[in-house]
């Protein structure tokens, strides 16, 4: 244990300690441990209000730090502070970067490599489809997917990520220990089981207080390459993601939509104000000048097991098409469809979309 996390975690518990209060203590004191033992004197002397100050000097009479971090511990929860290897080196870079990250878990250096993907929770057919194709274009270019376990594309996303055998993050705007959206909750174990993280800057016990989502957004886009927009009504706060990414000198993709879709209003504007096009996943490798992973994903086909899957895959495109017209243009068997068209799910091969649609994977 570092000691000085259990100081880290103490302060961070109090909420007129934010990125702002930590770097004034990081800044004037040799550690964390001898801020929060100091004097109400070198506590003002370091910057902060009387009101914090006093605030400190309430917290610190019934909070043991060592007792407290020992929770942390006993719940599995890592504390990457904004000093330590592990601490995202993207996300250290952006203004007011949170001085602590809870982590369910594990952190890799390889998170670096990492794309936001946000959207509406109450997304199109269309919607469901570009998000399960460019997140598992993404994880096949060995990316991370970041999002918020939001319900919607967020969920779609990491559930995507999962299932193709890739990593992804989720962010979550409460405490590691609470789980938000409940309904979600299944999806927040996949993640852990892939190997994946949830992460909040957010102390155990927080509940998800409608001021959080925005200052969890900031961390989304922060520690991403870039934030792709799929599906967002105009005034979603996936859209407010995007003006973290903007604010962060970071690139905002978005997916174009129907003109008649309310859906795909958010997207279409972000584009009519510069963000970049996306139909692909080889345009996000493009842009961000992932020339390597964008040749080996292009070249990439699927290649088919048997004559069966051959036929299928023959006429299977990114439209969907409904199992009735495979059976009728194959000339094959209805039974032998319907076990080729499963067993080529199983083998990441193609996706159904419900209600008997069928696209191919690329």
């Amino acid at each position: 244990m570092n000691t000085d996390h259990p100081y880290f975690n103490a302060f961070n518990t109090i909420p007129q300690i934010g990125p702002v209060k930590f770097a004034k203590l990081l800044n004037f004191f040799p550690n964390l441990q001898s801020a929060w033992q100091a004097s109400p004197f070198d506590l003002a002397a370091c910057g902060l209000e009387q009101a914090v100050v006093e605030k400190i000097l309430e917290t610190r009479q019934n909070f043991d730090p060592i007792a407290e971090f020992a929770r942390l511990e006993k719940l599995h929860v890592e504390l990457l502070t904004i000093k330590d290897q592990l601490y995202p080196k993207l996300l250290k870079e952006i203004p007011s970067a949170p001085a602590v990250l809870y982590v369910l878990g594990r952190m890799l250096p390889s998170d670096e490599m990492a794309i936001a993907v946000v959207g509406t929770r109450k997304f199109s057919t269309y919607g469901k489809q570009a998000t399960a194709e460019l997140v598992t274009g993404m994880v096949r270019a060995n990316l991370t997917i970041v999002s918020g376990l939001a319900l919607g594309i967020d969920s779609l996303a990491h559930r995507t990520a999962v299932e193709c055998g890739g990593r992804t993050i989720a962010v979550l705007a409460c405490g590691v220990d609470n789980i938000y959206p409940a309904l979600n909750r299944h999806v927040a174990q996949q993640i852990l089981d892939s190997g994946g993280a949830i992460i909040s800057e957010l102390p155990l016990g927080t509940p998800p207080l409608k001021h959080h989502f925005p200052n969890r957004n900031r961390i989304i886009s922060g520690m991403s390459l870039g934030t792709l927009v799929i599906e967002a009504a105009a005034e979603s706060g996936s859209l407010i993601t995007a003006q973290h990414a903007l604010d962060q000198n970071r690139q905002i993709f978005a997916v174009p939509g129907s003109i008649f879709n309310p859906g795909s209003e958010g997207p279409n504007n972000l584009l009519k104000m510069g963000a970049k096009a996306v139909t692909r996943a080889s345009d996000i490798l493009e842009d961000l000048n992932l020339d390597s992973i964008q040749t080996e994903l292009i070249t990439q086909e699927i290649a088919p097991d048997n004559e069966e899957e051959a036929v299928i895959l023959g006429l299977l495109k990114r439209e969907p098409t409904h199992v009735d017209i495979v059976v009728k243009t194959t000339g094959l068997p209805a039974a032998t469809v319907a076990a080729t068209l499963t067993i080529m799910e199983m083998k990441g091969k193609v996706r159904n979309l419900g209600a008997n649609q069928y696209v191919i994977s690329r």
